[in-house]
């Protein structure tokens, strides 16, 4: 692993002392290559597909105008993918949410989700039914009654503004805090496409805070986008139920467990909530 890395910089003509490790990620080795590069490296055999999603898709979204580094150089072979780095933190340094930022963020999913997809694009998985999946969680104890019934009556009243067979985009797949880069109060960049796919582009929006959805769809500008993200996001909260533990320590996931149907509950019967759907 160090002589490939070694391998890379030299090719770049990046000094051994500038090489660093970057932050760790779940499928890749990170490295950043001086101040300009970073070095991903499949941490299994397993996870090598993922940068092959990367490779196709990054440049694919370039063209398309979305605010993401470049793919400077990519093996298939062993495989590793070098792109540029941006400037700038993430998104999880900042305590207090911008508005600004994630209206910003919502031009960029939109750009995104109008680009021609990229061959060879995984295609997401056909959704659970929600309604067996309540029932389920409520037979093996996940749920008491009350909670059950009121996703049931939430998804009874979403049904009819939800597609059942909805147009599949491509999507970033992880829009996570980490993956989020921002510089001087702005939006920087996307980064880390190794779940993109064709999906709902209302899948999208799972993964971000509901108190910051509102912003993120003022940027966005989509048509009968709120009950479909709600959707997603009950969806999302019930699989979480399931298994609680984070992907990474830095989400935005809600919490898992009690909290999390709690948070949902209280957004979704707020005015903000209520007056958008």
């Amino acid at each position: 692993m160090d002589g490939l890395v070694e391998q890379v910089a030299a090719r770049h003509r990046v000094p051994a002392e500038k090489v660093q490790p970057g932050p760790v990620g779940g499928a890749n080795h990170v490295y950043f290559l001086g101040d300009e590069l970073v070095l991903r490296i499949p941490r299994t055999r397993r996870d090598g597909p993922r940068l092959f999603t990367e490779a196709a898709v990054i440049p694919a979204a370039r063209r398309g105008g979305v605010l993401t580094p470049a793919v400077v150089e990519f093996d298939a072979t062993v495989p590793y993918l070098v792109t540029e780095r941006v400037r700038g933190v993430d998104a999880a340094a900042h305590a207090v949410p911008n508005p600004k930022l994630f209206e910003e963020l919502g031009r960029e999913l939109a750009k995104l989700h109008q680009i021609p997809p990229p061959a060879r694009l995984p295609v997401d998985a056909a959704p659970a039914d929600p309604w067996a999946l309540v029932s389920d969680l409520r037979a093996e104890g996940l749920l008491d009654q009350d909670a059950a019934e009121w996703l049931a009556g939430w998804f009874d009243r979403l049904a009819p503004r939800v597609p059942i067979a909805p147009l599949r985009v491509a999507v970033h797949g992880d829009v996570a805090p980490q993956n989020v880069m921002v510089a001087g109060g702005s939006l920087a960049g996307l980064v880390d496409w190794g779940d993109a796919m064709l999906a709902d582009p209302a899948t999208e929006f799972a993964k971000l805070p509901l108190t910051v959805v509102p912003a993120v769809l003022q940027g966005y500008h989509g048509d009968n986008m709120p009950p479909r993200v709600l959707w997603h996001h009950l969806v999302w909260a019930l699989a979480r139920l399931r298994d609680p533990r984070p992907s990474a320590a830095r989400h935005w996931s809600a919490p898992p467990g009690s909290r999390l149907l709690g948070l949902l509950r209280f957004f979704t019967e707020t005015p903000m909530w209520r007056d958008l759907i």
